[in-house]
C-alpha cells in the first residue's frame, strides 16, 4: 500500500544522499560527452541506476538510457539529455571542465548547469521515491537523452514514438532556477546561399561577387528583427546571422558563393512557412532559402534524422502538471515558486510541441550558465531538484487525478 507522503521525511532522505548525488555528477562530468559520443557516460548512468535498484535499465537504439521504476498506468518520463557542448578554449575555464570540482558548495565543469545535474538529481529521486515506498499507480522513466545540443527533439521524438509510445506526461530537467517552466519559444537553423561569378581579384568587373551580393540580404535580415512579433508570455521573435562563409577559387579571386546561416526563434504566432517567406522575401530571388536538415547518426549507429525546425510550444497555467509543480515545491519548502519560461529551447519542442504530450520543466541552476565557462550548479538547487523529482509523481497521481 502506497505510504502517506511526508515532505520532511522526504527531505531528510534527500539530504543523506547528498554526498552520493554530488559524487555521482562529479563522475558524469569527468567524461566527455559531446552529442553522439554519449556512449560512456551512458554506461556510467546504467550502473548507477542499477546499483540504486531500479525495477529496469536499458538503452534504446537511439541510445538514450532508461531507468524505470513501478508499472502503473500513468507513465511520466522525467527527462535530462546527457550530451554536452564542447568546452572551447580550455584556457579561459577558471576550473577543469572535466573535474567536477566542488567547491564552495557548488559543482564546477561542463555540463553541470546543463543538463548532468538534472540527471543525477532525477536518478536519486526516483530511487529515493522507491525507498521510501511512494510508487503509486504510476511508472516512471528517468531518461538520459542523447544529440539535444546538436538537434534538441530528435532523440525525444524516437523514444516517444518508438521505445515509449504511449508516455501521459514529460518533466524535463533543463536549468529553471527552481521554478515551474512551461514552455518556450521555436527555432530554426536556415541557410541563405547566394551564387556570383569568380573572376581574377585584379579586375574584379569581369565577375560577380557573392558577398556583395549577399551584404543586402544581411542588412535587411538585422532591420527584420525589430519587426518581429511579440507574445505576451513568450516574448519577442528574434532572428540572428550566427555564420558566414564563402567559396572562392583563392585569396585573390572575387568569390563565387556565399552562405550565411541564421537562427531563428519562433515566438506564438510565427510559424515555419512564415519565417522562411520573410528571408524569401527579402532575398528577392537573390539567393536561395534553406532550413537545414539534421543527419547525424547517435553513436549506436541509429539515424534520428530531422528538418532542423523545432515548434513553439506552451502549456496553459491551470493545466494538472503545471499546478502540480506548483504544489510539489509549497509541499516540500513551504513557499510559492514562480511559473515561468525558457529563453532557450529544450526537447520540449517533440513531447509538447509536436506531439502534444503535456509538458513541464523543472531544474537546477541558472540558464545563464548553459554553455558558458563558468558551468556550474549549487548543492542546495541540486537537493531541492532532488526532492522534488523524489515527491511530483506521488502530487499529480493523488492531488491531480480523478
Amino acid at each position: 500500500m502506497i505510504k502517506t507522503m511526508n515532505e520532511q521525511q522526504i527531505l531528510k532522505a534527500v539530504e543523506s544522499k547528498k554526498n552520493d548525488i554530488i559524487d555521482f555528477l562529479r563522475r558524469i562530468i569527468a567524461i566527455p560527452s559531446t552529442s553522439a559520443k554519449e556512449k560512456e557516460v551512458v554506461a556510467e548512468i546504467k550502473k548507477e541506476m542499477e546499483k540504486l535498484g531500479y525495477d529496469k535499465v536499458w538503452a534504446d537504439k537511439a541510445g538514450n538510457i532508461i531507468g524505470q521504476i513501478g508499472t502503473g498506468k500513468t507513465k511520466i518520463v522525467f527527462d535530462s539529455h546527457i550530451d554536452t557542448v564542447d568546452i572551447g578554449d580550455i584556457k579561459s575555464w577558471k576550473h577543469d571542465p572535466f573535474k567536477g570540482k566542488f567547491e564552495n558548495d557548488t559543482v564546477y565543469g561542463r555540463g553541470a548547469s546543463d543538463n548532468k545535474g538534472a540527471t543525477a538529481c532525477q536518478v536519486y529521486g526516483a530511487a529515493i521515491m522507491k525507498e521510501l515506498g511512494l510508487v503509486d499507480d504510476f511508472t516512471v522513466y528517468v531518461v538520459g537523452t542523447v544529440q539535444e545540443e546538436d538537434c534538441d527533439g530528435a532523440a525525444m521524438m524516437h523514444l516517444l514514438t518508438k521505445t515509449l509510445p504511449d508516455v501521459n506526461y514529460v518533466v524535463m530537467g533543463e536549468c529553471t532556477d527552481l521554478c515551474v517552466y512551461r514552455g518556450h519559444r521555436g527555432r530554426m537553423e536556415i541557410t541563405v546561399t547566394a551564387k556570383g561569378k569568380s573572376c581574377h581579384g585584379s579586375a574584379p568587373d569581369r565577375g560577380i561577387n557573392a558577398i556583395y551580393k549577399m551584404a543586402p540580404i544581411i542588412s535587411a535580415i538585422e532591420k527584420l528583427n525589430d519587426h518581429l512579433k511579440r507574445d505576451d508570455f513568450l516574448g519577442k521573435g528574434t532572428i540572428a546571422v550566427t555564420k558566414i562563409e564563402c567559396q572562392t577559387p583563392s585569396l585573390n579571386s572575387v568569390p563565387d558563393e556565399c552562405k550565411i546561416y541564421i537562427d531563428r526563434r519562433l515566438t506564438v504566432g510565427e510559424t515555419k512557412e512564415s519565417s522562411v517567406k520573410e528571408i524569401e522575401d527579402i532575398a528577392k530571388g537573390n539567393a536561395k532559402v534553406e532550413v537545414l536538415y539534421y543527419d547525424t547518426p547517435s553513436y549506436t549507429g541509429e539515424h534520428i534524422d530531422q528538418e532542423k525546425y523545432f515548434p513553439t510550444w506552451v502549456l496553459p497555467e491551470d493545466h494538472k502538471l503545471v499546478q502540480a509543480g506548483a504544489k510539489t515545491y509549497e509541499k516540500l519548502f513551504g513557499k510559492k515558486t514562480a511559473i515561468s519560461k525558457w529563453v532557450f529551447s529544450t526537447n520540449g519542442v517533440a513531447s509538447m510541441g509536436t506531439l502534444g504530450i503535456p509538458t513541464i520543466g523543472f531544474g537546477p541552476s541558472k540558464e545563464e550558465y548553459a554553455h558558458s565557462i563558468d558551468d556550474k550548479v549549487t548543492a542546495e538547487h541540486l537537493l531541492k531538484s532532488t526532492a522534488f523529482y523524489t515527491a511530483f509523481a506521488n502530487v499529480l497521481i493523488n492531488d491531480y487525478t480523478d
